[in-house]
């Protein structure tokens, strides 16, 4: 057996947690420079506001009802995440963390699991105060559609357990949402599935394997078979070694000043780095991108992605900073308008799985300075220690964030006080 435990309206959560003046106003939470809606609260939702939707076209609604706006506090919900599923990892053998609000959780060998999903729930309600929803069932599939009916039906408190249902009301919770609804069927799928009469979650469990065979990938008959209680997508409380990673943000404004690029490369660079060695992993090739706005059609759009391959496997942040930096000075053209910039790790392998290489002890310097810079911007906020290219007095290149709310629990200076 298997749970679904998800942070509901979690953005929006993490800020109430800290404002409970908000816990009855609509709150919205912004994307990447305050573009569009990406996390609303049902009060939001019932004034008509959808995920999605640019804030510039609601302002007036936003006005007129006195919603709640933020700006992503990233490291907020990343830290409220941590939280959360550290209380759920001590309630449970295993939990695959599925995103930054949603994990899945083996139940194997446990006894009375309603009653567990209630606990569950109350416990991440009382200790960090995000409220939650839990879905419990065979499969991973089902589990999360259990999650999905325990939000939209507030009969259930928050919590469905598919062994508590009765095959009929079953059969008739698969009925009761679209196909579309299902985890792994996205838009696309949903319209294909329905142009042969499955319309819903029942629908596609009751058709026949042969012919979504002849006219779908696996995933659709696995999804199809997990419908039928039948196990086919495995549970992995070990993710899989990441084949890539990527940081990256669009600027608040055009950028044309090399030296305002070289902070992006460098920030995104550190963040990088800061995460191969939190995931024990190492890279042998770093690249860049850099974009030119799009939006500007009085200028050619300039685009442009590099890589270079290193000698040796790397997770200290010089090696990979230094990389970039060159990459930046061969592709950086005069009079360009940046809008994006990033830096992409590949090539990339786990720690103790790579080769020695000559120059070991160097490397092995470089990581530990690395590692104390990573414990000191742990312990005192993302930031306290950064490398001289980052210029601070210049907001031109970072992300537009105009409504972000304190880093509450990641720095010591925005720490709530009580007078």
């Amino acid at each position: 057996m298997y749970a679904l435990i998800d942070g509901n309206s979690f953005y929006a959560s993490c800020e109430r947690v800290f404002r409970p003046d908000l816990r009855h106003r609509p709150v919205v939470v912004l994307s990447n420079n305050d573009g569009c809606i990406v996390t609303l609260t049902a009060e939001a939702k019932a004034l008509g506001l959808k995920r999605g939707i640019p804030f510039y076209q609601v302002k007036d609604i936003i006005r007129r009802h006195q919603v709640a706006v933020f700006s992503s506090n990233y490291e907020l919900y990343g830290d409220m995440s941590s939280r959360m599923m550290n209380i759920i990892a001590g309630l449970v053998p295993a939990i695959e963390v599925y995103s930054i609000d949603e994990c899945f959780a083996d139940l194997s060998g446990l006894d009375d699991l309603t009653t567990l999903g209630f606990s569950i729930r109350k416990r991440i309600g009382q200790w960090i105060g995000i409220p939650a929803c839990v879905g419990i069932a065979p499969t991973k599939t089902l589990a999360k559609y259990c999650n999905h009916l325990a939000k939209k039906i507030p009969a259930l408190h928050g919590v469905l357990n598919w062994n508590d249902l009765s095959f009929s009301r079953q059969e008739k919770a698969l009925a009761y949402q679209g196909v579309e609804e299902i985890w792994g069927i996205g838009f696309q799928l949903a319209m294909r599935l329905k142009k042969l009469g499955i319309q819903t979650p029942l629908d596609l469990a009751q058709a026949s394997e042969s012919l979504l065979k002849q006219c779908f990938p696996i995933n659709v008959i696995q999804t199809a078979r997990e419908l039928r209680g039948i196990e086919s997508i495995e549970f992995e409380p070990t993710p899989p070694t990441r084949k890539r990673i990527l940081r990256s943000r669009s600027f608040s404004k055009d950028v044309f000043d090399r030296n305002d690029l070289l902070s992006a490369i460098t920030m995104h660079a550190e963040e990088a780095a800061r995460v191969l060695r939190q995931e024990h992993l190492m890279t042998s090739r770093v690249g860049i991108f850099l974009y030119s706005n799009r939006f500007k059609t009085e200028k050619p759009v300039y685009a442009t992605m590099d890589a270079v391959d290193l000698a040796m496997y790397v997770n200290d942040t010089p090696s990979i900073l230094s990389n970039a930096v060159k990459l930046l000075k061969k592709h950086y053209v005069k009079g360009v308008a940046y809008k994006k910039a990033g830096v992409i790790l590949e090539n990339i392998r786990r720690k103790g799985e790579t080769t020695e290489d000559l120059f070991g002890l160097v490397r092995e310097k470089q990581e530990r300075l690395s590692e104390t810079l990573d414990q000191i911007n742990n312990k005192y906020g993302n930031g306290t220690i950064c490398f001289s290219a980052v210029k601070r007095d210049s907001e031109d290149w970072k992300m537009k964030r105009e409504m972000k709310s304190p880093s509450y629990t990641t720095r010591f200076s925005d720490v709530l006080r009580v007078g």
